[in-house]
């Protein structure tokens, strides 16, 4: 299906196998995007063309902050994902409201890439409905896209794109019309304003980090899905960062965050989604999944996690 040529679609970076290569538009002069079967990802062989002078296309329109009465940032509703008899993720239900930061988590095969992918529009859901911001991903997934990013655990960048080509590429695909005071912000939040000019052959590998959650920041999302956000930072990358998240979710944003980092889970979440074999083992607040298992209210969260997953996955189920 091919989508307007005046709409950017792009959450942050997703994998290679999900690239939607940008195509010439004589209306506007510049690259536009061609396939909206996930989000407009760099991928290691693409260069958008004209990467200096971006037209703009039309602003998203999103608020930084989101008043009580909006409905749910992010709505799934029965939302299931088989592979033929595989089932990954069954009847998942859940709500998230803007500025809560949930926590996602569980043991590796219980569904949480599967449902990481079908909330940033990669995956169709085999039954239920997913929302962003109001917007059902298989009736409007455009505007559901223009509202979320969603960073991998894995960096894709364009090749031949220094680190503000990035930016700017990024500003005109969502139509940010502030995007030249943005930009320097974000480089200077990220660490990368000496490396402005550099192509990502040049990065280490949190370096990159950084710039994908950059280019993921740029249009001030509704949504903000991560998945191991801290991967490849140093100690003082890592507390820029979780101070990021917070700020974000200060603002109205609201953000999943996967990790296998229980303190970083615990430190930074309002709630926590536990899965076990594509089903929800829990969810609720730290202090509410101590209350399901008393006899670990002092032990440690690791301890605790263990103990609601503790049962081995039936054969026929993956992540």
């Amino acid at each position: 299906m091919q989508l307007p040529d005046d709409v950017p679609v792009a959450p942050a970076p997703v994998p290679h196998d999900h690239v939607a290569q940008p195509s010439a538009d004589p209306a506007l002069g510049a690259a536009t995007e061609a396939e909206p079967a996930s989000a407009v990802t760099p991928g290691p062989t693409s260069t958008p063309s004209s990467a200096a002078s971006f037209a703009p296309l039309p602003a998203a329109g999103i608020s930084a902050a989101a008043p009580a009465s909006l409905p749910p940032a992010i709505l799934v509703r029965n939302f299931s994902k088989r592979y033929g008899a595989i089932a990954a993720v069954k009847g998942l239900n859940l709500a998230v409201p803007p500025g809560e930061i949930l926590g996602l988590v569980g043991p590796n095969g219980a569904g949480k890439t599967t449902t990481l992918r079908a909330l940033a529009g990669i995956l169709r859901p085999t039954e239920g409905t997913l929302s962003i911001a109001g917007h059902d991903l298989a009736v409007s997934p455009v505007e559901a896209k223009r509202r979320l990013a969603f960073i991998p655990d894995e960096p894709h960048l364009f090749d031949y794109l220094t680190v503000e080509e990035h930016l700017r590429f990024t500003a005109r695909l969502y139509g940010v019309p502030d995007a030249a005071a943005r930009i320097p912000v974000l480089l200077a939040e990220m660490e990368l304003t000496d490396k402005r000019a550099v192509l990502p052959s040049e990065l280490s590998r949190g370096m990159k980090q950084k710039l994908s959650v950059a280019t993921a920041l740029l249009h001030d999302p509704a949504v903000l899905i991560l998945d191991e956000p801290l991967t490849g930072l140093d100690p003082a990358g890592i507390r820029r960062m979780k101070d990021t998240i917070r700020r974000r979710a200060e603002h109205g944003t609201a953000v999943i965050l996967s990790s296998h980092l229980l303190n970083l889970v615990e430190e930074l979440c309002t709630r926590v989604l536990l899965l076990r074999r594509g089903e929800v083992a829990a969810l609720g607040t730290i202090a509410e999944l101590r209350a399901l298992r008393p006899e670990y209210a002092t032990a440690s969260l690791e301890d605790l996690f263990i103990a609601i997953t503790d049962d081995a996955p039936p054969a026929g189920h993956a992540a």
